[in-house]
């Protein structure tokens, strides 16, 4: 399977009766519910990346680009337009890439940006991300 197969898929269920699929029935709650489960999806990517659970990241990283492409289908954003952008910035350096970002802006960036976190992991203040993560969900 590929991630245009995948994106046809989900596209094919945006018209579909929400009881016939779970896709369909989460593309039916609209944009704000679609970005709040692929978001779950990426702090439990994340934990078990810290984990070094190879075989659940896997899982999980499945999870995060499938709820990637129904956010991206509710919105109505091809597939094709992410390839392009990811192909544009190929052509140049990440440091080029956003040093330009800031150039072509109009206004200068932030002082300092907002944690883009979630709160758990923000307010974390010893430095490490496993020690963010609830005792539950850790094996040491």
């Amino acid at each position: 399977m590929t991630l245009e197969d995948l994106y046809t898929t989900i596209l094919s269920r945006k018209d579909a009766d929400p009881s016939s699929s779970w896709t369909a029935q989460l593309l039916a709650k609209g944009p704000e519910k679609c970005a709040e489960k692929f978001g779950e999806e990426a702090i439990e990517a994340i934990i078990e990346a810290i984990k070094d659970d190879k075989a659940a990241l896997t899982s999980e990283a499945a999870d995060v680009l499938y709820h990637l492409m129904v956010m991206l289908a509710c919105r109505d954003i091809p597939l094709g337009d992410v390839m392009n952008e990811l192909a544009r910035r190929q052509a140049q350096s990440g440091i080029a890439e956003k040093a330009a970002r800031y150039i072509t802006s109009h206004t200068p960036p932030p002082e300092k940006a907002p944690d883009p976190r979630p709160l758990f992991l923000a307010s974390n203040t010893s430095g490490s991300l496993r020690d963010s993560v609830p005792h539950r969900l850790t094996s040491s």
